[in-house]
């Protein structure tokens, strides 16, 4: 069964190493918290604000090793009022577990996006 895990976080500031540096510490996050074995991963899908030019996100995760793994980022919409130096995943993952067991992630700045999700 595909499923998906969903996750943000924040950047500091627009600069290659740093962009990276999030990403990793985002998808670190979500794979240790659903104990996600990277040849589960169907595809990853991750979008950024408009701010965030230094880097594609799926740099950070190249750099993770995940060499196989389909990767895909677009931007998210200028919207006023939104959340700058963003950056969001979709991970489709093939697990057997329900929905409600999915952990999703929202990290620094990010997490006032879901603040209903409680880590």
């Amino acid at each position: 069964m595909l499923r998906g895990v969903r996750g943000a976080i924040t950047v500091e500031a627009n600069d290659h190493t740093i962009v990276c540096e999030r990403v990793i510490e985002l998808l670190t996050a979500i794979v240790a918290e659903n104990n996600i074995a990277t040849e589960d991963i169907g595809a990853v899908i991750f979008s950024s604000t408009s701010d965030l030019d230094a880097a594609f996100p799926a740099e950070g995760a190249r750099k993770m090793g995940w060499q196989e793994v389909p990767l895909f980022g677009t931007q998210e919409i200028d919207r006023a009022n939104g959340l700058a130096g963003c950056i969001r995943v979709l991970v489709l993952w093939n697990t057997d577990l329900p929905q409600a067991r999915i952990k999703h992630i929202y990290l620094r700045d990010a997490a006032q996006l879901r603040q209903d999700i409680k880590k």
